[in-house]
């Protein structure tokens, strides 16, 4: 039997990037001249237009200076958190 991991919540995801951004008061332009990444690209993301590639997060990450794995928990909201497999 194969077991399908939950949804992962993309929405929650570019709010907590919005989030972020908003508590550094930073605008598209700031946090792409501090990630160097496209301010189109930011755009896109927070509008959910785009996903993002993981190295595009983790230049998100390093410029907010948030964990990634703190940043990619917020995929897990409304799911359990993965943790160890029994058996």
């Amino acid at each position: 039997m194969t077991i399908l991991p939950p949804d992962p919540d993309l929405n929650a995801l570019r709010l907590e990037l919005a989030r972020l951004r908003a508590a550094h008061g930073w605008t598209y332009d700031e946090l792409a001249a501090r990630s160097g990444l496209a301010r189109r690209t930011l755009i896109e993301i927070e509008q959910g237009r785009a996903v993002g590639t993981l190295k595009t997060w983790h230049a998100l990450a390093h410029a907010l200076g948030t964990p990634l794995d703190e940043l990619f928990s917020t995929l897990c909201r409304g799911h359990d958190l993965p943790g160890p497999i029994d058996g």
